[in-house]
């Protein structure tokens, strides 16, 4: 192996990672992978995004039937089995994982288990078990990731003050949490937790609960999280020197524009934020540029050293798995000498998987007309849906920002039940270039959930036929 040139070397088999080594071994590419962890998958798969959903699944199905009896089921009161739950969570995860070594041995990828750090634009030295090693490729791909984020002096001890990799060595839920953050990661959490049976409270510095969101969306989710029992802290600050520690939990105090609180719980998950991993990975052998904590890079996820490519949460932006998939699959077609389209960001999706969900794309009310467009907005209820209504998911709604002329997609933000399947179909018509009005004269199957956004586009041009409202 040590005289192999590979044609391309990924350094972080995550999902970023592995998606572009398969594409570059389908386009005929001698490609090989560097992973320092024991498995493949990276942080979505082993500690992220699907474990998080398979807890998320347990705690739905526990919320559904405790609520059996309103659709005429009887049933005895469930218990939550926390280690069954674990044990799920672990091989749903094994089962990808495996799946994704499957697909490197299908594809002919080499896998070297070890650090890799940059040695050179064409060379990584891999360090691992098995001594060391030194892999030459013409191009290299950097998908090493991120890590979770805390604040300046509030320190993860993994047991009282924890991070998203450190939730999974829970032995049961907390009798209580303060999540700090309510971003994706931080409500997703606080959701799970609070449906367990955990006492949540979320504390957040910013004034709305997922304020990356459109404005209604935020104050909908707010709204449901505190009719859950929820405590919702927004604009609100806490102070890391303020933290104690003891037998019971920790205290800390948060502090908002009308004063000081000292809040207490069992656990603190500090929610955050994730920073790119680029220390350490050999980018200053490289021509490579680190800007505000990313790696930059071109519209092809190219650097500034022509060998070397960089995508996923290494290079910022959107830090979500299927943004880093779509950037893994243009860097690998760009070094096979494809042309690939260039990725408009305002067309992928993004969702969020509290109860209920959110799934949202491109710009928010406020954001279009920060960019001057002319806009109309359309919306929808989930209570007037008879989907919705037979599933008794009545809360929540869709609503579409169009350009006001044209009925181009500027956004959709949608928020309730299965709202991040929903989402798709708005993808779909943003990536064909369509209408608000394609999107509300598609005929859609009744009685579906699909219908919601449906009636959101043709109510943004007062066309809807189960909602009223007057013109002008």
């Amino acid at each position: 192996m040590a005289d192999t040139i590979f044609d391309v070397a990924v350094l972080g088999a995550g999902v970023g990672g592995y998606v572009g080594a398969i594409r570059a071994a389908k386009l005929g590419l001698n490609v090989t992978i560097i992973e320092k962890d024991s498995t493949l998958g990276g942080t979505c798969l082993n500690r992220g995004c699907i474990p998080a959903k398979a807890w998320l699944e347990s705690a739905d199905l526990l919320y559904h039937i405790k609520h059996a009896a309103d659709f005429g089921v009887k049933v005895g009161e469930p218990t939550f089995d926390f280690v069954a739950v674990q044990e799920r969570r672990q091989r749903v995860v094994d089962q990808l994982v495996g799946g994704v070594s499957a697909l490197m041995k299908a594809n002919k990828i080499t896998v070297f288990n070890g650090k890799g750090v940059i040695a050179s634009p064409t060379q990584i030295k891999v360090t691992g078990d098995k001594g060391e090693s030194v892999v030459d490729a013409k191009n290299i791909i950097v998908a090493t990731g991120s890590t979770p984020k805390t604040l300046p002096g509030l320190e993860l001890d993994g047991k009282q003050v924890i991070s998203s990799d450190h939730i999974w060595d829970l032995k049961a839920p907390p009798k209580s949490v303060i999540v700090l953050g309510a971003g994706a990661v931080g409500v997703e959490f606080a959701s799970f937790f609070n449906d367990v049976g955990s006492e949540v409270m979320v504390v957040e510095f910013l004034p709305a609960m997922v304020p990356n969101e459109d404005k209604d969306v935020c104050t909908e989710l707010e709204r449901q999280f505190k009719a859950r029992g929820i405590r919702c802290l927004t604009g609100a600050k806490l102070l890391p020197e303020t933290l104690k520690k003891n037998m019971d939990g920790v205290t800390v105090e948060v502090e908002q524009k009308d004063g000081r609180q000292t809040v207490s719980a069992e656990l603190l998950l500090v929610a955050v934020g994730r920073g790119a991993i680029v220390d350490g990975i050999g980018l200053e052998n490289t021509k490579a540029v680190v800007e505000r904590g990313v790696i930059k890079v071109d519209e092809h996820f190219r650097t500034a050293e022509p060998t070397v490519y960089a995508v996923g949460d290494a290079i910022g932006g959107i830090m979500l798995a299927h943004v880093a998939e779509a950037e893994g699959d243009h860097a690998a077609e760009h070094i096979a000498g494809h042309h690939p389209s260039v990725l408009d960001y305002n067309r992928v999706p993004k969702t969020t998987y509290t109860r209920p969900q959110i799934g949202s794309l491109g710009l928010s009310e406020q954001q279009a007309k920060d960019a001057g467009h002319k806009i109309k907005t359309g919306r929808f209820s989930y209570a007037i849906n008879g989907r919705a209504i037979i599933h008794g998911e009545t809360r929540g709604f869709a609503k579409v920002v169009a350009e006001a002329e044209t009925g181009e997609i500027l956004g959709v933000h949608i928020i309730g039940h299965n709202a991040s399947e929903l989402v798709a179909e708005a993808a779909m018509a943003r990536y064909l270039e369509g209408t608000i009005t394609d999107i509300g004269t598609s005929v859609h199957a009744h009685p579906t959930l699909t219908e919601i956004l449906m009636e959101a586009a043709l109510d943004a041009d007062r066309r809807s036929i189960h909602f009223f409202r007057p013109r002008g």
